[in-house]
């Protein structure tokens, strides 16, 4: 039996040992510590959570055939939309499976479904897509190949490679474009980047990581909606919930004894919700051959509530500095371009 968290089991669909590699269910309570003050589970475990689930189920799928033991290793995980709040008491229901395989990654699609388990009522609260990677267990540097699945239609192997061919891409843009460093303002103004910028440091010990001497993805997705979350709460000081996370890019492993700084700053307000860069770099600090490097990368978005649970109109960000203003730009930018796919339209409209 294998353990999720909190002694759940993954509980693997019968349906002969081809398709039980590629498909698993687990269930979790959700208790206080899970959640913010106002009683909803925070965005951070939630990803956590989603993370585990995949990591197992593509875990597995990579050592369905005789060869070179491995374990998956996150790389992305695709935009993913909050769509409705958990809460204490509630029940859990994360759905994995595999849907693409290239030669040296895995496509995940993971489902989290709410349970209030005292009137039975359930809805689905969150939807992402992951990839991973297949380490060697002899060598954590070194990426195996994934063994293929057998697509029902060839249709979705097409749309798989399209997704795969993306995603790669847009990961190489990333990394290329992360090269800054948040830096601390004395005395800032109130509504500007400087004010709510947040870091965070942490030692990744033995608790972190696999037994391969990496950092879980889902430890590190958790740490930085807690650094979103603390920018957002500066921003507006209100109650805040995590909407949506941007893509989640992993740039290179971290390892056991290394110290993360995990930055967030605002990059750009809407009259209701607020975008969040976050960033995590990684310094080997007992590995005097490597440098600091940059680990992970995504933009949060959130939104302020009230006490009632309601939506709160946020304060305007006040870009000072031509950088803020174009990362403003940019993050106007892809809100527009979600609001034009919400809506329908292929065109972002002003």
């Amino acid at each position: 039996m294998l353990v999720l968290r909190r002694g759940a089991s993954l509980e693997v669909l019968r349906r002969g040992a081809d398709e039980a590699c590629l498909r698993g269910k687990a269930k979790l309570i959700m208790r206080p510590d899970d959640a913010n003050v106002a009683g909803n589970v925070h965005g951070g475990t939630i990803l956590k959570m989603i993370e585990e689930a995949g990591a197992i189920i593509s875990t597995r799928h990579c050592n369905s055939q005789n060869g070179e033991r491995c374990v998956a290793a996150l790389a992305r995980v695709e935009r993913t939309d909050f769509l409705s709040p958990m809460c204490i008491g509630e029940v859990a229901h994360v759905s994995a499976e595999i849907t693409y395989t290239s030669k040296h990654s895995v496509e995940v699609q993971v489902n989290v479904m709410s349970e209030n388990i005292l009137t039975g009522t359930k809805k689905l609260t969150n939807k992402a897509t992951l990839w991973y990677v297949p380490l060697s267990l002899k060598n954590v540097d070194k990426v195996l190949e994934v063994p293929p699945v057998v697509y029902s239609r060839h249709e979705q192997e097409e749309e798989g490679r399209k997704r795969y061919e993306a995603q790669k891409l847009e990961r190489m843009e990333t990394k290329w474009r992360n090269g800054d460093i948040v830096q601390p303002v004395l005395n800032p103004e109130p509504n500007t980047v400087s004010y709510s910028q947040s870091s965070l440091i942490h030692l990744v010990g033995p608790s972190d990581c696999t037994l391969h001497g990496f950092v879980h993805g889902g430890v590190t997705m958790k740490l930085m909606d807690e650094v979103a979350g603390i920018v957002a709460a500066r921003h507006c000081k209100t109650n805040i919930v995590t909407a949506s996370v941007d893509a989640i890019n992993f740039h290179d492993k971290i390892r056991k004894g290394c110290v993360i700084t995990i930055s967030g700053r605002m990059t750009f307000t809407s009259n209701k919700s607020m975008e969040i860069e976050v960033l995590v770099d990684a310094d080997p600090v007992v590995d005097n051959s490597q440098k600091r490097y940059r680990a992970a990368s995504a933009f949060f978005t959130y939104v302020s509530l009230s006490q009632e649970g309601k939506s709160l109109p946020v304060p305007q960000l006040v870009p000072e500095t031509e950088d803020e203003k174009k990362r403003f730009e940019e993050g106007k930018g892809r809100y527009l371009q979600m609001k034009a796919k919400r809506q329908g339209r292929t065109e972002p409209q002003p």
